[in-house]
């Protein structure tokens, strides 16, 4: 089971991350920019506080892929992340069609 400074970092990282793609691919609305962030700030903390909750240890396993051995956990954190961008994409651009709000067509 990993600890809470891993899980926060590991968060604060992935927030980082997902800002800088954004901005990478031309995104300059704040509130895309906002949601893409904080998405990927708020579900793996949450996706993990579960995880923790429930003593799912067999979660942590990694893939037998050497170059990227993500986990059951890791796959988890991105699937609360997208549910969570889909969710509130909805509520705070609802004027938008998800699809237009999220692909920009």
């Amino acid at each position: 089971m990993i600890d809470w400074g891993t899980i926060l970092y590991g968060a604060i990282l992935s927030a980082v991350i997902a800002a800088f793609a954004l901005v990478i691919i031309g995104e300059r609305r704040a509130p895309v920019l906002s949601v893409g962030t904080l998405s990927a700030l708020i579900a793996p903390i949450s996706w993990n506080a579960i995880l923790r909750a429930t003593h799912a240890r067999q979660f942590f396993t990694d893939a037998p892929i050497a170059a990227l051995p993500a986990s059951w956990q890791d796959t988890g954190s991105g699937v609360f992340t997208l549910a969570l961008a889909c969710l509130l994409l909805a509520v705070i651009v609802p004027q938008e069609p998800l699809r237009r709000a999220v692909l920009r067509t």
